[in-house]
């Protein structure tokens, strides 16, 4: 393993442990060259996933990318971190498990936005936003309505006081 710091490939490791969800195992190491500690974590890969995007590319699928993708949407909300990396983990081994290797990005936001609702409500709209592509104001509101219906929710004025 490369130091971060000065490059050296001459690094130790000093410490292994599990992670507490078991999906992967922490690693503490120690540069030999600048002396440098650091932190590495290895994860079980079942399979190179290759995500088809809407404009036909084909992109190697990046776990830090989703992990990015759903902290922003999940940013100050009031959720453990443990159950967004369990979502997360879920997520990734359910797309390492289907049988193809390609995914479609499409099929990827979806799963996200269905692991987003039953987590945090407002952290799933902000999702759907940016993966529907929200432009104007009228595409939240159209976007609430659908979840009204869907999902039985209740505005403050359509409640009985």
């Amino acid at each position: 393993m490369r130091c971060p710091f000065c490059g050296n490939e001459d690094t130790q490791v000093k410490d292994s442990r599990p992670t507490d969800d078991r999906s992967a195992i922490r690693r503490r190491r120690f540069c030999a060259g600048c002396g440098a500690r650091f932190t590495t974590f290895e994860r079980v890969q079942l399979r190179e996933l290759v995500v088809l995007k809407r404009n036909g590319r084909r992109v190697p699928f990046e776990r830090d990318k989703l992990q990015r993708s759903i902290d922003i949407a999940m940013r100050k909300r009031p959720v453990e971190p443990e159950r967004v990396e369990r979502m997360v983990n879920g997520l990734v081994r359910r797309l390492e498990s289907q049988g193809d290797n390609e995914v479609k990005a499409d099929h990827i936001g979806q799963l996200v936005m269905d692991a987003l609702s039953s987590l945090d409500q407002v952290a799933y709209v902000r999702y759907a936003s940016v993966y529907r592509n929200f432009r104007e104001a009228q595409d939240f509101e159209n976007f609430l309505s659908t979840m009204q219906g869907d999902e039985g929710l209740v505005r403050d004025e359509d409640r009985d006081e």
